[in-house]
């Protein structure tokens, strides 16, 4: 029997098609450690340097907030990441917008991960071959409390058009 060629095997880490994010749908990602080298990174990727997270006598002698603090930012970016393989790759379309709400601090050391509930979808109207899905994601620490939550909308490919 001759070997199958590439384009005979199932390919892993295909995103969700518009037909898989009906509106209740709930599922979750797997935790992802935040570390103090994850945390040092992003400040010096992104430029942000408040004290809050380049100081840390500022933090032990002056902020109500004790410990290696993440930025908000960061553990948004980081929500996107755990998600990104399990439901975008190859049908996530385009980013269309989101409410974000920071909830409880994340530092160094705390482990994340992120449950998702679609709360709408329906066929795009202009591109009947996509949908527009929005989804609740809760950004959950170790500890079973709430990071953040944000509201992503998105567009992703369906299977058919419909």
């Amino acid at each position: 029997m001759p070997a199958a060629s590439s384009g005979d095997l199932p390919v892993l880490g295909i995103g969700q098609f518009f037909e898989d994010m009906p509106v209740g749908r709930k599922f979750r990602t797997i935790g992802r450690t935040v570390t103090e080298p994850d945390i040092v990174a992003f400040i010096n990727c992104t430029g942000i340097t408040e004290v809050l997270f380049t100081n840390l006598e500022f933090l032990k002698h002056e902020s109500d907030i004790k410990g290696r603090l993440a930025p908000g930012a960061l553990v948004y970016c980081f929500a996107e990441g755990l998600l990104v393989h399990a439901t975008m790759q190859h049908t996530g379309y385009a980013f269309l917008g989101m409410e974000l709400k920071i909830e409880n601090p994340v530092f160094a050391g705390d482990t994340i991960h992120v449950e998702v509930e679609v709360t709408e979808s329906r066929r795009s109207k202009s591109r009947p071959n996509r949908g527009i899905v929005t989804t609740l994601n809760r950004v959950v620490k170790q500890d079973g409390s709430v990071a953040l939550t944000y509201t992503p909308t998105r567009m992703i490919k369906a299977r058919s058009a419909g």
